[in-house]
């Protein structure tokens, strides 16, 4: 014979159990967010941006500090993974974000442009990532964007550090 109470007592603690870590998964995303309250609002795309450069249809795999991979940005919601539409112009990087914060990177902010192969708990095989380090009030931070054709990273990678070569001549020659 079965203990029906006794299974659905032991049921009604797990699901209790798996609540509670949930609830504090929440909580600790939220506390990330909270500690991060620092970081300045994101920047939004200009009226005229120009004409697009590149366009890139694929996902956002979220935001860390620059160099430490597993080190998420959550606040302003940059640490929501979402489908994404990046557009390449003279004034910056757009990206667009169905159902998430979009936000623009201007082309002074850009710093590098790599293939990587992980960001923030997202690992993929080498060069499967687009990661883009740019400046954000006093931190710098890497972008990773996985386009639905990964045979264009390469395109991105090279048409980012060439505008980045451009600013820096650019502002060295003032």
């Amino acid at each position: 014979m079965t203990d029906w109470a006794a299974r659905a007592g032991w049921v009604v603690g797990l699901l209790l159990f798996i609540a509670l870590v949930y609830w504090l998964m929440r909580e600790g995303w939220k506390w990330r967010g909270t500690l991060q309250g620092d970081l300045p609002e994101l920047p939004t795309a200009p009226s005229e941006p120009g004409a697009a450069k590149l366009t890139m249809s694929g996902r956002y795999h979220g935001s860390t500090t620059a160099g430490q991979w597993l080190d998420r940005i959550v606040a302003h919601g940059l640490g929501t993974r979402s489908r994404v539409e990046l557009t390449l112009t003279d004034a910056g990087l757009d990206v667009v974000r169905p159902g998430a914060t979009d936000f623009f990177i201007p082309a002074a902010a850009l710093r590098e442009a790599l293939l990587g192969k992980g960001i923030a708990g997202k690992v993929l095989t080498e060069g499967g990532l687009l990661v883009v380090t740019w400046a954000h009030g006093d931190r710098l931070l890497d972008s990773g964007f996985r386009s639905d054709r990964a045979a264009e990273h390469t395109e991105w990678v090279t048409a980012i550090n060439s505008m980045i070569e451009k600013t820096e001549t650019t502002e060295g020659a003032r």
